[in-house]
């Protein structure tokens, strides 16, 4: 429950205007934790029912459609299921590396003591349920499909932590923030070597030298967001024609974003407060008091960060529309299609087993032996019941999976099963999970409160 004005001296005040009444219900829901999982759950039921109704066909047709964006020569024309794969999910990849980036500087994998402990869970997570894939899966024509098992759905995985509160200690939010920052390194890691089928050197060379652009930007202090989307257009169409995937390009540009500030924090706050005891003496909706006002909104922005910026600006936009829409694209099965053969075929059983028992066992024992042998030092308060509960929950795959898995399979019928089994792994293993963060949460509290007594 939002605090009332009395309780913070910071709290906003209530709505007033007919509008702010009207939208104040949406804006509380978007500021919820796991508000983005929620809609990206509610898309994924759409597609699924959109998919086996009586109009399963328009779904196809409609994602088949091709949309052509340019003028003159300068065109580029693709289906709306390829501009979502290839065109917003590099704006996704794009947000992804600025949190690598912003991890790198100041967060959890800022130094490698801080680093050690999920870097090592990450890479458990990706070796157990690939090498359980390819044990299960002895047909050459799904084991490209390997990849599938190693990814992490950060938006479900976080919204699932966050939605149970305070019963999750801070050390394991930290710990699987950190952990899905990794995976996510490692999986684009995986997409640029493994499935990258034909490389187009020239148009690649174009995307990198616009890399190296956005980079020079950089350097010259250049801390206009609009300049680097501009590069960032640029550098997307050449990496598109290179063959190389798309998202790739977001990764590379998301790094040359600036990370420092233009005004210093100390010449913020002397500026700030001299700023507000002149506002505080102008007239009301004076000529001084405008001016006044507009070099505090100025100042701010130099004092922000463009990466903090961007990041935070772009996040609402990949929570609440690229994601849900490539989820609306991409989860679309038709279950008759698959057949009751689907379930049982070797590929959807080393997809569910790769996720659901590979990821944990893996995040889990990789985990506990870099305790164990001083590699690495967990977070204090943190259990390894706990950890395994939490490890359960980065079994759910889904957005990266269903990725990966439209990259490997060319085969429909694959694709379908692959489908299939990604979304039964992210189920089994969002609610298994739940259950066993739950316990080992309540089973800790019982024994604090016990200790306490």
């Amino acid at each position: 429950m939002a605090n009332s004005p009395t309780e913070h001296p910071l709290a906003r005040p209530s709505p007033s205007s007919p509008i702010e009444v009207i939208t104040s219900p949406f804006v509380r829901f978007a500021k919820m934790g796991a508000a983005g999982g929620i809609v990206l759950l509610v898309s994924t039921i759409a597609a699924l029912v959109w998919s086996n109704s009586p109009w399963h066909d328009s779904y196809h047709q409609f994602f088949e459609t091709d949309v052509t964006i340019g003028f003159g020569k300068l065109t580029l024309s693709e289906n709306r299921h390829e501009w979502i794969n290839d065109g917003l999910m590099s704006l996704f990849f794009f947000l992804v590396g600025l949190e690598i980036k912003r991890e790198f500087l100041v967060g959890e994998l800022s130094s490698l003591k801080r680093a050690a402990f999920p870097f090592m869970a990450a890479v458990g997570g990706v070796i157990v349920p690939a090498v359980l894939f390819l044990t299960i899966a002895r047909d050459p024509s799904i084991q490209r499909g390997w990849a599938t098992s190693i990814a992490t759905d950060v938006a479900f995985t976080l919204g699932l932590i966050t939605f149970f509160g305070s019963r999750v200690p801070t050390a394991l939010k930290v710990f699987v923030t950190a952990l899905a920052i990794v995976d996510d390194i490692i999986a684009v890691l995986v997409i640029a070597i493994f499935y990258t089928a034909e490389i187009h050197y020239v148009s690649l060379a174009m995307g990198l030298a616009g890399v190296l652009v956005s980079a020079l930007a950089n350097w010259m202090g250049i801390r206009r967001p609009v300049i680097y989307a501009a590069i960032g257009v640029f550098v997307w169409w050449a990496v598109l024609n290179s063959g190389v995937h798309a998202t790739i390009a977001g990764i590379l540009l998301a790094f040359t974003i600036p990370a420092k500030t233009t005004m210093e924090k100390s010449h913020f706050v002397k500026q700030g407060r001299w700023l507000l005891d002149q506002l505080e003496a102008a007239q009301p909706n004076s000529h001084d008091e405008h001016s006044i006002l507009h070099t505090l909104e100025q100042n701010v922005e130099l004092v922000e960060s463009p990466l903090y910026r961007i990041e935070h600006g772009l996040h609402p936009w990949i929570s609440f529309l690229v994601m849900p829409l490539f989820a609306l694209a991409n989860a679309g099965v038709n279950f008759s299609d698959t057949g009751t053969g689907a379930i049982t075929h070797p590929l959807s059983l080393a997809i569910f087993f790769g996720l659901f028992v590979g990821k944990p066992v893996g995040i889990w024992l990789s985990s506990f032996l870099a305790a164990k042998t001083g590699i690495a030092t967990p977070p204090a308060n943190l259990s390894w019941t706990q950890c395994f509960g939490a490890a359960s929950l980065c079994g759910i795959g889904f957005t990266m999976s269903l990725f990966v898995a439209e990259l490997a399979f060319d085969d429909v019928s694959l694709l379908s099963i692959s489908k299939v089994a990604i979304l039964g792994a992210s189920l089994a293993a969002g609610i298994g999970g739940s259950v066993l963060l739950v316990l080992s949460t309540g089973s800790a509290t019982a024994q604090e409160t016990q200790d306490a007594a």
